[in-house]
């Protein structure tokens, strides 16, 4: 496995698909990215700035809820692409894996801020599929997706996502 650290989420240029933008923390700084849908997008926006909502949305509850009942969060894994399609399992102490979307694993691993490890073998087909390389030498990213996403960055908010067209 392989510790990434979530970049952001942004918005493609050609089409308007928000995307979860992750880089592999070390080794040869790779980058990878996931498709997801707007709610999701705006959700992990409001997860990675830390906004709290007046009442609860969905993520926050389960936050909550596994608080409540004991349990500890220790990690987010990316563990699988098939058919074009990620799979993810938050890592529970005791070992507890639980399957979920890529998009709520990883805004939960921001909300509670526990690590968000990739399969090597999952970040290398994701740069095939997507184009996207591994940072050079100075940590200049080779692609210039890489270089749209960190300046959409820079200035994304939840708010962003609410008036794409339906995806």
């Amino acid at each position: 496995m392989v510790l990434v650290k979530v970049e952001g989420v942004a918005v493609l240029p050609h089409d308007g698909t928000p995307v979860i933008v992750l880089r592999e923390a070390a080794g040869h700084r790779r980058w990878m990215i996931i498709t997801v849908g707007r709610p999701e997008a705006r959700a992990l926006v409001a997860a990675q700035e830390h906004i709290s909502h007046d009442r609860a949305d969905t993520l926050e509850l389960l936050v909550a809820l596994v608080d409540v009942f004991g349990r500890n969060v220790e990690r987010v894994e990316i563990v699988a692409l098939r058919d074009d399609q990620f799979y993810a399992e938050v890592v529970f102490d005791a070992g507890v894996r639980v399957s979920a979307r890529p998009s709520d694993a990883v805004a939960i691993a921001l909300l509670v801020e526990v690590p968000v490890l990739v399969a090597d073998t999952v970040l290398q087909e994701a740069g095939r599929a997507h184009g996207v390389v591994a940072d050079d030498e100075d940590g200049a990213a080779e692609n210039d997706q890489v270089t749209e996403f960190r300046e959409f960055l820079d200035v994304v908010s939840p708010e962003d996502f609410d008036d794409l067209p339906p995806g």
